[in-house]
């Protein structure tokens, strides 16, 4: 068998006593920090972009489902930071299965992005370890109106 360390293969440690930076719990905490500004607008601009959703009155007998923002910050194998990024999601635990919804589904990469993407890579020759996809989208409408709240921060 060959293992990581017969083959030469290390993990850099890292030996940083630096500033720790980590995620922020609230919204309001994020946007006071002009690098997390960044992130949560440009998650915004995608979702709009995208025709994700359309601003409405929530009509009566509907309820509208929550929603709250998640932060992450993505590392480079050293340790540095990369990248912050946002997230805005959907409070499932607020929905009652059957009445709110009927099936569950996690966000997909459509089978044409992916083709391309190998495709330039093999054109260019690049040794591809891991694709990281900005944005994810379902691949089809929905069928019922769903009605969610307002962004944190952007009412």
């Amino acid at each position: 068998m060959v293992t990581r360390s017969k083959a030469g293969i290390f993990k850099p440690r890292t030996f940083c006593a630096d500033k720790v930076e980590v995620e922020p719990c609230t919204v309001e905490e994020a946007l006071r920090h002009p690098d997390w500004q960044l992130a949560i607008q440009a998650e915004f601009d995608a979702l709009l972009a995208n025709s994700t959703w359309e601003l409405c009155p929530l009509p009566s007998g509907r309820k509208a489902i929550g929603c709250k923002w998640l932060f992450k910050i993505k590392k480079n194998p050293d340790g540095s930071i990369n990248r912050r990024k946002a997230r805005l999601v959907a409070k499932g635990c607020s929905q009652v299965p059957g009445c709110d919804f009927k099936e569950t589904f996690s966000p997909v990469v459509k089978p044409a992005t992916i083709r391309l993407i190998l495709s330039v890579a093999v054109t260019k020759g690049w040794h591809l370890r891991q694709v990281d996809v900005n944005n994810a989208f379902l691949n089809g409408d929905l069928t019922d109106d769903m009605f969610m709240q307002q962004p944190p921060g952007y009412e």
